[in-house]
This record gives C-alpha cells, sequence and structure tokens, in this order.
C-alpha cells in the first residue's frame, strides 16, 4: 500500500512538472507573438515617417558669451516646401511691371500643399471701397480717365461736381504650383467686379487673368490672358484708374522669359493684335464700331502684336527697357463705309523706359524712399495707354468729303512721368506723381464734325498730379524694404488737365477746347 502511494505521488509531481513546461512553452509562444506584432508596427511607422537623425556624440565645448541678435517677427505660415519648385513671386509691390500685382497683400495668402502631391494652391485678393468727390464738371465714374473729363462748359461741367462710393474692384484670385520634370507648372486664375457700368452697385465678374507658365528661373514659357509684357504702374495710387501714362493691358498671349544673367532678365511675347482709329465716323476697334454705324468694322489686324522687355535689378533699383511692333490694317470692303472700298496699312511701334533709384544710395537718411520715373515714344501704340487715348492708334481720313487718296496715319506720340515716394514712418507713406503726355494729328482732324467724339477726344497735351497719403497699420520693416501689411488706408488729390486739338472751335457746341478736373478720393483695401 505504501508503495502503491509513492507511485501515486510521483506521478502527481511529474504532471505538475509538466504543468510548468506547459505554462513555459505558452509564455514562450505569446512573448514571439508580441515581438512579431511590435516588429511589424515598427516597420508601418518607418515607412510612414522618416527616421529621426540620430544625435551627435556630446562633445565639451569652451564657454562663449552670447550673442544678441535683432528682433525677427515670425514668418507666416505658408505650404510645405517642395523640391525644385519655383517659390511664389513677391506680393505687395508696387513696382513689378504688372501694376495690379501691387494690390496682392505682401502676405503668402491662403496657401496649402495638397496632400500626396508635388502641387501648392494658395487664395489671394482684397475688399475695397473706395469713395470720391469732383469739385469740377460731373464725371460718374470710379475710374475716370484724363482723356474723357468734361469739357469746361459742357453740360456736365456745368452741372458741378458728384459724389460716389464704389466697391466692383474688389478682387479674387488662386494660385497653383506643380512640380514636374520640366520645372515648375503654375497657374493663375484671377478675376474682379469692375465689369459693367462704372459706379454701377450692380458689379458684374470680370476675368483679368487665365494662364499656365512652365520652366524654371532660367527659361519657361507663358500661355493664356496675362499681363502685357508692356504694363507698367510706375507709381503707386490708391484709385482703380488706369492713370496717364499708366498701361494695364491684359490680353491673350504666349510668352517667354529667361534669365540672361545675374540680375538681368529679357521676355519676349506675341500678343493679341486690336487696331484701334478713329475717322470722321467716330472711334473704331476690331470688335465695335461707332453709334450710327451699322455692320462690321473695317479696322482689322493681320499679325499679332509682338512685344519684348529687357529688365535690371540690383540692391532695389531697377532699370527697365520696353519695346514692341504692331501690324494696322483698315478694310471698308463688306462695310457700311463709303465707297471705294479700300485697303490701308500701317506699323506701329514704340519704345519706353523705367527705373527706381532706392534714395538710401544718396544717403541712409533717406530711409526706403524710392524716386521712380518712366518716358516712352511710339507711333501708332495708342491702346496701349488706355488712361490716355481711345481709338487713336491711327487717325483716317476714310469718310471726308472730297478725299481721293485715303490714308491711315499712326499717330505719333511720347510722355513721361516721376514719382517720390515718401516714407513718413514705416506705417505711414505719400507719393507724389507729375505726368504729361502729348499727340500729334494729321491737318485733316481739323475737319471731323465739331463738337462730335470724333473731334472731342483728340487731347493733344495731357497733365495729371497727385499727392496721397496712405495709412498701412500692420506695415514693418524688412530690410531695406517696408512690407505694408493686409490694410490700406488712403487719401488722394487728383488734378487733371487736357487740351483738345483744334481747340474750341474743334469741341463747340459739346464745350470749350479744354478740360480741368480736381478730384479727391478716399480708399480701404483689406488684403488676405
Amino acid at each position: 500500500m505504501d508503495e502503491l502511494l509513492q507511485r501515486l505521488d510521483a506521478l502527481q509531481r511529474r504532471a505538475a512538472e509538466g504543468d510548468k513546461l506547459i505554462s513555459a512553452l505558452q509564455h514562450r509562444v505569446d512573448e514571439l507573438e508580441s515581438r512579431e506584432k511590435r516588429a511589424k508596427s515598427q516597420a508601418a511607422t518607418a515607412r510612414r515617417e522618416p527616421a529621426a537623425p540620430q544625435k551627435p556624440p556630446r562633445t565639451t565645448v569652451a564657454s562663449t558669451p552670447p550673442v544678441l541678435t535683432a528682433a525677427v517677427p515670425p514668418s507666416p505660415v505658408v505650404a510645405d516646401t517642395i523640391p525644385g519648385l519655383r517659390p511664389p513671386e513677391p506680393m505687395g509691390n508696387q513696382y513689378e511691371g504688372e501694376g495690379e500685382d501691387a494690390l496682392r497683400s505682401d502676405l503668402p495668402g491662403l496657401s496649402l500643399r495638397i496632400p500626396g502631391s508635388q502641387s501648392e494652391v494658395r487664395f489671394y485678393g482684397f475688399a475695397n471701397v473706395n469713395g470720391y468727390h469732383d469739385f469740377n464738371g460731373r464725371n460718374q465714374s470710379d475710374a475716370p480717365t484724363v482723356q474723357t473729363i468734361p469739357l469746361t462748359g459742357s453740360p456736365a461741367d456745368l452741372q458741378g461736381g458728384d459724389t460716389g462710393l464704389s466697391a466692383r474692384f474688389s478682387r479674387i484670385g488662386m494660385d497653383t504650383r506643380t512640380a514636374t520634370a520640366w520645372g515648375t507648372l503654375e497657374t493663375r486664375f484671377e478675376g474682379d467686379f469692375g465689369g459693367g457700368t462704372a459706379a454701377s452697385p450692380n458689379a458684374v465678374f470680370r476675368l483679368r487673368q487665365a494662364w499656365g507658365e512652365i520652366g524654371t528661373e532660367q527659361f519657361r514659357v507663358l500661355v493664356g490672358q496675362a499681363n502685357s509684357l508692356w504694363n507698367e504702374g510706375v507709381y503707386e495710387t490708391v484709385n482703380f484708374s488706369t492713370n496717364l501714362n499708366q498701361s494695364f493691358v491684359r490680353q491673350p498671349q504666349i510668352r517667354a522669359t529667361a534669365a540672361l544673367a545675374p540680375g538681368l532678365t529679357g521676355h519676349l511675347s506675341l500678343e493679341m493684335p486690336d487696331t484701334q482709329y478713329t475717322s470722321v465716323a467716330g472711334v473704331f476697334t476690331q470688335i465695335s464700331t461707332p453709334s450710327g454705324f451699322p455692320g462690321l468694322s473695317p479696322a482689322f489686324a493681320s499679325l499679332p502684336d509682338l512685344l519684348g522687355r529687357l529688365e535690371y535689378r540690383y540692391d532695389g533699383s531697377i532699370l527697365d527697357l520696353r519695346g514692341l511692333l504692331r501690324d494696322l490694317t483698315i478694310r471698308t470692303d463688306g462695310t457700311a463705309a463709303a465707297p471705294p472700298a479700300v485697303k490701308r496699312d500701317t506699323v506701329g511701334w514704340g519704345v519706353a523706359g523705367n527705373g527706381r533709384l532706392p534714395m538710401r544710395w544718396l544717403s541712409p537718411s533717406f530711409g526706403p524712399d524710392e524716386l521712380v520715373g518712366m518716358a516712352y515714344y511710339g507711333q501708332g501704340i495708342g491702346r496701349y495707354f488706355g488712361g490716355n487715348t481711345f481709338g487713336q492708334d491711327a487717325l483716317s481720313n476714310v469718310g471726308l468729303p472730297g478725299i481721293v487718296d485715303v490714308t491711315l496715319d499712326a499717330l505719333p506720340t511720347y510722355g513721361a512721368s516721376v514719382g517720390y515716394r515718401r516714407f513718413w514712418m514705416p506705417q505711414l507713406r505719400s507719393n507724389f506723381v507729375y505726368s504729361y503726355a502729348w499727340q500729334q494729328y494729321p491737318s485733316y482732324a481739323l475737319f471731323f464734325v465739331p463738337g462730335s467724339a470724333s473731334a472731342t477726344l483728340l487731347n493733344s497735351t495731357m497733365q495729371q498730379g497727385i499727392v496721397n497719403l496712405i495709412w498701412s497699420p500692420f506695415a514693418e520693416v524688412r530690410g531695406n524694404n517696408v512690407g505694408t501689411g493686409w490694410l490700406d488706408v488712403g487719401l488722394e488729390y487728383v488734378y487733371s488737365h487736357r487740351d483738345v486739338f483744334g481747340g474750341t472751335p474743334a469741341t463747340l457746341p459739346a464745350g470749350a477746347g479744354f478740360a480741368t478736373a480736381n478730384r479727391v478720393l478716399g480708399s480701404v483695401t483689406v488684403r488676405f
């Protein structure tokens, strides 16, 4: 019996040892499964995130005194950098040669990188309201040009000045940038509400820009509707008029841009043509005819406009030279023009230059002040100066009594502007501007019907003076320049004068042969 109990006890010990072995084996299996799960998890994480850099070994260095540096404001948050992607162009610069970009914020806008792609997108724009009061003739436009101010003694002049408010030039745009094998592909779509009737509260959306550009800083090509290579804002104002000697033409084009040397950039473009000429019947363009002229327009163009530009930048200065060559044509066959049918061609051409001089070059006491200026000369370039002329690329004697030899004469024109930008403090600045323009007309223009649009729009000389005060409470100094921030509040005085070719005999009964306008306006612009 004792022997049996001993055997039973031995079996129980062996069973207990077996249970321990099974438990140990199960624990080992659990441990191995846990390690495998951790390994898979770490591998997945490594694929999603780059490995953290290893810390360098700690070394002992000699103690050095702390270096004090000027406080630098934090940079605005922008989309993650994509290797090889060209950075956004500077914003808030009044002198980029694309005047409307002057009103874009110097912030990067609402920018983000599209997840899982090599693309960035940015939304930008501003809301604006401006008010104005005229002290001379009633000029019911929130964007008046010198060439159309009411003639002295005209009904609008006798009515006296008017007051208005407008917000229709508020703007919105979208930029995209994508890294490709050919460089950065950039697209832009931009519009405002400046379409429709001037000073109307029912603003109409208007396409300003729609283009794509691909390439690198060394060479790139643009296709679409964009600012003309001829464009130059020259000086800073708070109103949305195309002022005297400014050019803000936007039109379809093909453009190539190349970096020629350090600081030197070259541009060449083929741009939309549009012959605009004036005859006794009125002002003609390729897509419009004057009131009372039925049917098709005799204005034609056989070739696109050819434009070129050289731009040199150094330490805040700009030297710029641009030129254009264009074809101007009229064909009266198939139109309502009096027979016999004629076809006439002439060549338009022009050159212009502008510059910006940082006044700190003369003395540091001037701070960020700038002196700017421009001058131009050409024949048949009227439509590129929308504030100066309309329909005066050329004049034609077609339709005048007794004319046997019909001519199309490209009009000689020249002008100049000079401006000084004074910073009283970073948040407060002024601009002082004077502009002069001159046009030469053939003698047969004296036979246009007195008082008609053909006669009253032929301004022989024009002058304009502008003085403003602009408060930008969020402006800050950035090196040698001033970033104006996201808010501008401005007050401006504009003086304009024009003298009509032929004087009062050419303009009666519409008014005297000259006009003067004095306007005060205020503007508030909030950018994003």
